[in-house]
């Protein structure tokens, strides 16, 4: 799992549930010890001696009291909400390929892919081009009815077994599902983060399944 860079600054690092511990007080002694932590129900900010600030949106509910500025490093409570273990749908789409499954535990349990061809743009002019065109887009609505098909498939008749929802791919391929009928209270309750992953396949479900469980934190520094 690898960082990102945060737009205005800073970086954002996904820590495994069982490493979140260790990694805020390896944050801490490199600079200079924690002198604080705010927690309210959908934020832990943790803010070092020389002004670092760790930053985590609490995923999944809210997080359980109490709540406040309490003084040094306090996350035990992040800690044992982040590893209670859970049972989330994942869908994974991008235009011409899409992954459903199901885990537990960062673990994929119940899945399935396909892949559609789709054409690449056409910069060519004139007829052929609008056949083309014409033709790329019966493809792409063909791949994303399938998509959509299996996420109906998969994950409705679990709804109300799932702990959460994790969604990963092109955000306009993404909000074309959320606009099925059958399928809007379903992925309306998916959690805000989008991951973003390659053409979804089998290993980046399995992949995606470790990075929903994982915690990103939002590192600023002076």
């Amino acid at each position: 799992m690898r960082g990102r860079q945060l737009a205005g600054g800073g970086r954002a690092v996904p820590v495994p549930p069982d490493r979140l511990a260790g990694w805020f007080e390896r944050f801490g002694t490199r600079h200079g010890g924690i002198e604080r932590t705010e927690r309210t129900e959908r934020r832990v900010t943790v803010t070092a001696v020389d002004g670092a600030v760790a930053v985590v949106e609490v995923p999944f509910e809210e997080l359980p009291g109490p709540h406040g500025e309490i003084p040094g490093l306090a996350v035990d409570p992040l800690v044992e909400h982040v590893s209670v273990p859970r049972r989330i749908g994942l869908v994974l789409v991008r235009l011409g390929a899409h992954s459903v499954g199901i885990a537990r535990g960062g673990v994929v349990e119940v899945s399935t892919t396909d892949r559609h061809l789709v054409h690449g743009r056409n910069k060519a002019g004139g007829q052929s081009q609008q056949r083309f065109a014409r033709r790329r887009v019966g493809q792409a609505r063909r791949s994303l009815e399938s998509a959509a098909a299996d996420v109906a498939r998969v994950l409705l008749p679990e709804r109300d077994r799932l702990d959460a929802l994790v969604l990963g791919g092109d955000r306009r391929a993404l909000e074309t599902l959320r606009a099925e009928p059958r399928l809007r209270d379903l992925l309306a309750t998916a959690e805000p983060r989008v991951l973003d992953v390659p053409e979804p396949r089998r290993s980046i479900l399995d992949d995606a399944a470790e990075r929903a469980i994982a915690v990103e934190v939002h590192i600023h520094e002076p």
